[in-house]
């Protein structure tokens, strides 16, 4: 049997490694937090102290760590970490794969696949989107590239952890383009939301009746449905962070003047999460992008 690993059980990973648990496979995990580990594996599967340990062990590592920087640390190793020490690239068997579910420059994704080839590993590049409930479902969307030899082992797991799998590309790359695009498209669209619900409230408009009527017109979309949500039940635990936009967007404007692409509405709506982030809300939910705008009074937390 192919056995499978799963680092990092943040709000998405442990859904994930919640739907391969659910599809009927043996999971084994590494957290840095150790307890959060040992708490998964409470209805089955292995904790391993070390990403070493995991590497030898599995056939298929998925990783849901942050960024490229994270990615590293568990492949090569940090020196930092505690049973972070050597990563697990060196362990993992000959033919092994290794697929990459964050966000990260396309370029550098290409380049991780050289790298791990030269190792004797596959590798397939799937960033991931969709959040932390349809994680835990099942349903999220991956957005995958890699050669058919990586496919061919890593795809029933996959099947596992997504509806819908899109096999963009036979090398690395694809799958990180589509995804710089979609977060591209989210960083607008929550910073749009934002912007519309604080006019509302600077007009004096009631939040409650605004997001019933918009949410039933021409001008919804989902991130306003969702994320003014956050908004009108001033909940702003951190689904997705205010932090995430502000390195996935750099990493779109990046990809883009590299190209001398002109990206006018990404590079405000950075700034808006920037703003946010340096005005001590980093750490919030990304609806607290509306946090920014002046002179408004944000919906309160009702008492239970």
């Amino acid at each position: 049997m192919t056995t499978v690993g799963l680092i990092g059980l943040g709000a998405m990973g442990s859904g994930m490694a919640a739907s391969l648990r659910r599809a009927g496979h043996s999971v084994q995990v590494f957290d840095v937090r150790r307890e959060v580990a040992e708490a998964f594996t409470n209805a089955g599967g292995t904790a391993h102290e070390s990403l070493a340990s995991l590497g030898a062990a599995c056939d298929v590592i998925v990783s849901v760590v942050v960024n490229a920087a994270q990615t590293e640390a568990v492949l090569f190793g940090d020196g930092t970490t505690p049973g972070n020490m050597t990563g697990c690239a060196a362990s993992m068997k000959p033919g092994s794969v290794f697929v990459m579910c964050s966000t990260v420059d396309p370029n550098w994704s290409v380049a991780l696949e050289a790298r791990l080839e030269a190792m004797g590993l596959r590798y397939v590049d799937a960033p991931i989107s969709g959040g932390a409930a349809k994680a835990a479902s099942g349903q999220m969307t991956m957005m995958t590239a890699g050669k058919p030899e990586a496919y061919a082992v890593a795809e029933p797991f996959l099947n596992a952890m997504a509806a819908k799998v899109y096999k963009l590309g036979d090398s690395a790359g694809a799958g990180s383009k589509v995804k710089i695009i979609n977060q591209l498209l989210a960083g607008v669209h929550i910073a749009a939301a934002a912007e519309a619900m604080a006019l509302g409230l600077r007009e004096g408009v009631d939040a409650e009746a605004l997001y019933e009527v918009i949410t039933n017109s021409a001008g919804n979309s989902w991130m306003f449905e969702n994320r003014m949500a956050h908004v009108l039940a001033a909940d702003y635990t951190p689904l997705s962070a205010v932090d995430i936009f502000v390195k996935d967007l750099g990493i779109v404007l990046d990809v883009a003047r590299a190209s001398k692409f002109p990206l006018p509405l990404s590079s405000t709506a950075h700034q808006m999460f920037m703003q946010a982030s340096t005005a001590g809300f980093a750490k919030e939910d990304d609806s607290a992008v509306i946090k920014i705008f002046p002179g408004i009074e944000l919906p309160k937390r009702k008492s239970a």
